[in-house]
């Protein structure tokens, strides 16, 4: 399965507020500097290299509904729900901030500008990525001799993408993430992953977007799997609302990164959707 996943995601059909703002957003930046690979902020749950412009401030809604394997005992998904609410700000043309609350975590981060794509120059866009997570689940009646710190999670992603042309954009993305506390005794507390995801648009405001990782050192003992994500971008005037399915409940990087539960083949998925408002 991983290694059909993997396919997927390498296969060129992958890899979108205002008109005016389309058209700047969908095309190859004629001064040399190739603008917006990807539409949203996020792939899909991997962070994408697109950072908010100076000034701006992002309201972020994402919602996981519960797995649709719990039929109608879970009302098809509809309940057990995950919520985030985020926003993000661009604090300079360079570096972007964030805070976020679920009911999974609380979650703070950074994105940064180390290179820009350039046309007929540089290939590639990068950027970094930083975050640190307090983790909402662990309780203390269960952990009775657990500290605050024991709470912490802590991930940095380098994140490198290529815009190939107006519909065609793919990302990289090396992640380290380091746990406090590990439910399993055989997992280290430092992991490692590789991410990958992609956008491909197929009509004026639509698009297709997959993103993927995978565990480079997970325990063979571990209750967890890779993320796999898949879904579409649809922008509609200031908003992006992204909608996809994903093995994954968590949202915060930690959360999808670390401790993704569902299994694809096994029909063990989520249907959620990501709603951004730019102010």
């Amino acid at each position: 399965m991983k290694k059909l996943q993997l396919l997927i995601l390498l296969i060129p059909f992958m890899s979108f507020s205002q008109d005016d703002l389309l058209s700047s957003i969908d095309s190859v930046a004629t001064d040399q500097k190739v603008e917006s690979a990807f539409k949203g902020l996020k792939i899909v749950n991997i962070e994408s290299t697109k950072l908010a412009a100076k000034g701006d401030l992002y309201f972020i809604v994402a919602h996981r509904f519960g797995s649709i394997q719990d039929g109608f005992e879970g009302f098809f998904g509809l309940d057990n729900a995950n919520t985030q609410i985020k926003f993000v700000y661009g604090l300079n043309k360079w570096l972007t901030i964030s805070a976020a609350r679920s009911e999974l975590a609380y979650d703070f981060s950074g994105k940064y500008l180390l290179k820009s794509q350039i046309t007929d120059g540089f290939p590639v866009a990068i950027a970094g990525f930083s975050s640190v997570a307090f983790n909402n689940v662990l309780k203390e009646s269960t952990y009775p001799k657990m500290e605050f710190k024991d709470r912490m999670v802590y991930v940095n992603q380098l994140l490198v993408s290529r815009k190939f042309s107006n519909k065609l954009s793919l990302e990289l993305a090396p992640t380290y993430m380091h746990e406090n506390f590990v439910i399993d005794d055989n997992q280290d507390n430092s992991q490692f992953l590789i991410g990958m995801g992609g956008r491909y648009k197929f009509a004026k405001r639509w698009s297709l977007n997959i993103d993927y990782a995978t565990h480079l050192n997970r325990s063979s003992t571990s209750l967890y799997h890779d993320p796999l994500s898949i879904g579409v971008d649809l922008e509609t005037g200031g908003h992006v609302f992204q909608m996809h399915f994903s093995n994954s409940q968590g949202i915060h990087e930690a959360g999808f990164l670390g401790n993704t539960s569902g299994v694809w083949e096994k029909g063990d998925i989520f249907f959620g959707f990501n709603l951004l408002r730019v102010f």
